[in-house]
């Protein structure tokens, strides 16, 4: 990379299925856009690591967050409701990628500022779609907040 190569988009991956954390880093690397991605297992890591404490007081600020809603300590719903309330945070996109399709859920997600709401797809090559588009939105067509 050059020197006015745009620095890499820094993902940060909520979710405690490690197959699903498995199938969305596959994904990732079949893009070519330069990535870096951070993986925590459930809210209360994601809140850490977010504000750079405890164990993850090293962390760097993600430029999109990709969040599962449905976790054990603290769920998706309240990750999302804290970031945005967070004058710090509140300005990182987050992308909630959900099993539920619940209208509940996804009402819910977007009340709390979701950025947008994309259910997981069961079939892999779907997935794995998803995920790249999820990738190239972020990596490449829109702007993203400078990190503070």
């Amino acid at each position: 990379m050059g020197a006015d190569s745009p620095q890499p988009v820094r993902i940060l991956v909520v979710d405690d299925d490690p197959g699903d954390v498995l199938m969305i880093e596959e994904a990732l690397a079949d893009s070519d856009v330069d990535k870096i991605i951070d993986v925590v297992s459930d809210g209360e890591e994601a809140m850490e690591f977010l504000r750079a404490e405890g164990r993850h007081e090293q962390a760097r600020r993600p430029d999109v967050i990709l969040l599962d809603l449905n976790m054990p300590r603290m769920d998706g719903r309240q990750v999302l409701g804290a970031v945005k309330q967070d004058e710090d945070l509140r300005t990182i996109p987050i992308v909630v990628l959900t099993t539920s399709n619940a209208d509940t859920d996804i009402v819910g997600s977007y009340t709390l500022q979701a950025n947008a709401y994309v259910t997981k797809p069961i079939d892999l090559d779907d997935f794995n779609d998803v995920v790249r588009r999820i990738d190239e939105f972020f990596g490449r067509v829109v702007v993203l907040p400078k990190r503070v």
